[in-house]
């Protein structure tokens, strides 16, 4: 399913149809009839199980031994498994926005890839919505793995020296001279004159991947651990799934993820198992357990 465009992908699509066909049948009278009224995506519900994915602590602990070396992409994944956060807001995160004393990282970045030319791919925008611009709370954990990679990041830029890259951004202006977009470009040189964009998750010598920082070891994933159906994505479900589970309010996680309605955070990010449902089942069986229920249950005709 990798690659597959997805359903919400296609279910804005449908509004689009319907609302251009309203508009053209209410307001202008161009046509008698709307003939989107009646389209429906049909609901396939092997798909939606497949692209979700809820990681179990084991699965956690697998990926993160066999790249343990690999620290760039520990260090992201960590970050996005204990916030929640997108893919692309953590891949735009600079150290402007994290800060370790206060213990909060402020989202008001995402990067998002367009067709690649001598300059790179990669720009910088604002988050999905206004409510995704939003500051969450470093735990102790988190804190520790950002603030050991920051130090060896530091230590990187010395051994690298003139080697490590650094990047900057630049405005893209429309043919009437608004800035539309910034362009994340690679400096040629530590330039005083230009505001480096101090990005978090680079490799070793600085060179930027953007969100392609988690392909090859998803790949790995997949076919040597054999975590099947699952994407980088998924921690973002997973972290809404384990903190309402574990008795987190559902409006403090719909913060935390960024999302205005609730409903968004139950209906998307939130996932059912046969094992949550066993655990379910179990905590209900204590609640209501007494020596009465016991003798019942126990007595013999």
């Amino acid at each position: 399913m990798e690659g597959c465009m997805s359903y919400g992908y296609f279910r804005n699509f449908v509004k689009v149809i319907k609302c251009s066909f309203r508009v053209a049948t209410d307001i202008f009278g161009f046509i008698n009839y709307n003939p989107s009224l009646t389209i429906k995506l049909p609901y396939i519900e092997l798909l939606k199980k497949q692209r979700r994915h809820v990681y179990t602590n084991e699965e956690i602990d697998l990926i993160l031994t066999r790249f343990m070396n690999n620290e760039p992409f520990t260090c992201l994944f960590i970050t996005v498994c204990y916030t929640g956060m997108r893919p692309s807001e953590a891949c735009a995160l600079t150290w402007n926005d994290v800060n370790l004393e206060k213990r909060i990282i402020t989202i008001k970045h995402n990067v998002y890839p367009k067709v690649k030319d001598e300059k790179g791919k990669w720009f910088i925008g604002t988050p999905k919505t206004d409510t995704s611009n939003r500051e969450i709370y470093i735990c102790d954990t988190l804190f520790q793995a950002l603030h050991n990679f920051k130090s060896n990041q530091e230590k990187h830029k010395k051994y690298y020296n003139s080697k490590y890259h650094y990047y900057h951004l630049e405005e893209v202006k429309n043919k009437f001279g608004k800035v539309v977009e910034h362009r994340l470009i690679e400096s040629k040189r530590k330039n005083r004159n230009q505001e480096i964009f101090d990005l978090v998750f680079v490799n070793k010598d600085g060179s930027y991947s953007g969100t392609d920082i988690t392909k090859y070891p998803y790949k790995v994933i997949r076919n040597e651990l054999g975590i099947i159906n699952c994407r980088f994505y998924d921690l973002r479900g997973s972290y809404a799934t384990k903190s309402l589970r574990n008795g987190a309010d559902l409006r403090d996680v719909a913060d935390t993820l960024g999302h205005n309605n609730i409903e968004t955070t139950e209906n998307y990010y939130v996932t059912s198992s046969f094992a949550s449902r066993k655990e379910v089942s179990e905590k209900f069986e204590q609640t209501i357990s007494s020596k009465v229920i016991e003798q019942i249950i126990n007595k013999k005709g």
